[in-house]
């Protein structure tokens, strides 16, 4: 059996009356690589914000390495790295300065930090451009030093938030080639995306999520085999049955 790393049970979270999380249960496994998708206002934001510890939910807890998030978030933080959907990076610094800093804030000591940030440049190839400043960088390029920030300090879990949006296909490439590579070596992943055809490719398992709740949870293939033959039918066929096809705005 599969050995469970991230357990999500009964989570629940309002706003101003507003159910933005309704009873969200799942399950994601060591060295998993597992989607989140949904539409807008789904509630996957604000699942993804009380999983990684930015909010506490109104009922329910998640369990992160046999850690609760209720009782011991220091613990939960410790085994995290985030990659957010806006670029979090400082543009007057360099990629190698910008990795030494946030790897000392989650605790790495200078030769550390220093040693680790090669590690990393080399991983998401960017080792030419150690010394460059970031605001010289290309959109890909930032997106890729985005994810070098969130593996600083070596983190058993990585939650992906869009990773590759608006990128050329060399970097979302060499993004896909990276996350393979982490996966290998054991890292978990929660990953979101809003291109389909991207989680069919990567992720192990996915789940879809709409009006707060997981309204399905399987992986690719099964998920596409309730609406026809596997080969006939994709994701997004899945998504839009599972959500509508009106707009979100």
């Amino acid at each position: 059996m599969p050995e469970e790393f991230l357990v999500a049970q009964g989570l629940q979270k309002s706003f101003n009356g507003l159910k933005a999380v309704d009873g969200v249960s799942l399950t994601i496994y060591k060295g998993e690589m597992f989607g989140l998708l949904g539409p807008n206002g789904a509630g996957k934001t604000t699942t993804i914000r009380i999983m990684s510890t930015v909010l506490s939910p109104d009922r329910g807890d998640v369990i992160v390495g046999g850690h609760s998030l209720k009782s011991s978030p220091a613990a939960v933080r410790a085994l995290l790295g985030v990659c957010p959907q806006d670029i979090a990076l400082y543009p007057e610094f360099s990629a190698r300065d910008n990795l030494v800093f946030f790897g000392r804030m989650v605790g790495l000591n200078g030769s550390d930090a220093r040693s680790q940030a090669g590690s990393v440049l080399q991983l998401i190839g960017l080792d030419d451009h150690a010394k460059r400043r970031v605001d010289k960088f290309s959109g890909g390029m930032k997106r890729r030093l985005n994810l070098g920030i969130a593996l600083m300090g070596h983190p058993q879990l990585l939650f992906l938030d869009e990773p590759t949006v608006g990128i050329d296909p060399q970097s979302r490439n060499n993004i896909y080639e990276t996350l393979f590579g982490l996966k290998k070596e054991g890292k978990t992943i929660l990953y979101t995306t809003h291109y389909m055809e991207e989680a069919d490719r990567l992720c192990d398992r996915v789940a879809i999520m709409d009006g707060g709740k997981v309204v399905a949870l399987d992986t690719p293939i099964e998920l596409k085999k309730r609406l026809g033959p596997p080969d006939q039918v994709t994701l997004e066929d899945v998504f839009l049955k599972l959500t509508g096809r009106s707009l979100r705005d």
